[in-house]
């Protein structure tokens, strides 16, 4: 295993085995080819090619396309497509957030390899004996990742939540943290791939912070969803990410950024430049 290793983990994905979902000609998310095939159900609104699926008829207004979207996967639910409704809204989009076209059901964003973003926070401590990280163990429960290691603040970014708003949220909820403290964390970039899942594809952007927090500083989960958190010298974190699969894979991502950043991944570190290249990794839509 290798620091690069988990950069290949990230981006795994073969264009061959999807095609673009267009809407005007400008492509909005990429399907699988049994997903292009499901939406041959309704020939009013996708017209399914070899080569690509138009949404064709689309209504014009923000709220129809979300709500047409909306029907289509309480279908595709029912029948088994997608295996479950998350009930929070992300936007659909041929770039950024803010040039939504419409809206649809996190859980659906896979199927229809939408562009989805998140915040991830490395929150450290300056100590005596160099930078600390503190990093949590996700719940056994979880659906996704359960018993691996995360950030110690990440999450989606829902349509409607501006970033600042969304930060503290998260920051509350996976670790009890005011929103002064949140405040003070520092936007360093974003990071972004793309993964074939069983779900579907995953072309991800997540906005990157970081927080330097007191030495007294403790995270509290208040969700549920982190079992337990660790402080760890950073060079215990660099020896779990390059020599175990114990973090969530995204995870491995922004910790290897913050890193690079901070002088702990050196120019002299094996693929070095692939690893600052990998962290941005192109995306289709």
């Amino acid at each position: 295993m290798g620091l690069y290793d988990k950069i290949l983990a990230c981006n795994r994905w073969d264009p061959e085995d999807f095609v673009p979902w267009l809407l005007d000609g400008v492509r909005i998310g990429t399907l699988r080819h049994a997903a292009a095939r499901a939406l041959t159900r309704w020939p009013r609104w996708f017209r399914v090619e070899p080569q690509a699926v138009h949404w064709v008829n689309a209504p014009r207004d923000f709220a129809a396309r979300s709500a047409l979207l909306a029907e289509v996967v309480e279908t595709l639910v029912a029948q088994g497509e997608i295996p479950y409704a998350h009930g929070e809204l992300y936007p659909v989009t041929p770039n950024g957030r803010e040039r939504a076209c419409c809206v649809l059901d996190r859980a659906a964003g896979p199927f229809f390899g939408i562009r989805a973003f998140g915040q991830h926070l490395n929150g450290f401590v300056r100590t005596a004996h160099g930078l600390e990280m503190w990093v949590g163990r996700r719940a056994a429960d979880r659906r996704l990742y359960p018993n691996r290691l995360d950030n110690l603040v990440g999450g989606g970014l829902p349509h409607g939540l501006g970033l600042r708003e969304n930060l503290r949220k998260e920051c509350a909820e996976e670790a009890g943290m005011a929103a002064a403290l949140a405040d003070l964390a520092v936007p360093v970039g974003a990071v972004s791939y793309c993964r074939d899942s069983e779900r579907g594809l995953k072309p991800d952007v997540m906005y990157c912070y970081d927080l330097e927090l007191p030495e007294d500083f403790v995270p509290r989960c208040t969700d549920g969803e982190v079992q337990a958190f660790y402080r760890m010298p950073v060079d215990e974190v660099v020896e779990i990410v390059r020599d175990s699969d114990e973090f969530k894979l995204n995870c491995n991502l922004v910790v290897i950024d913050f890193l690079i950043r901070h002088g702990l991944i050196a120019p002299d570190e094996p693929d070095y430049l692939a690893l600052i290249q990998g962290l941005r990794s192109p995306l289709p839509c």
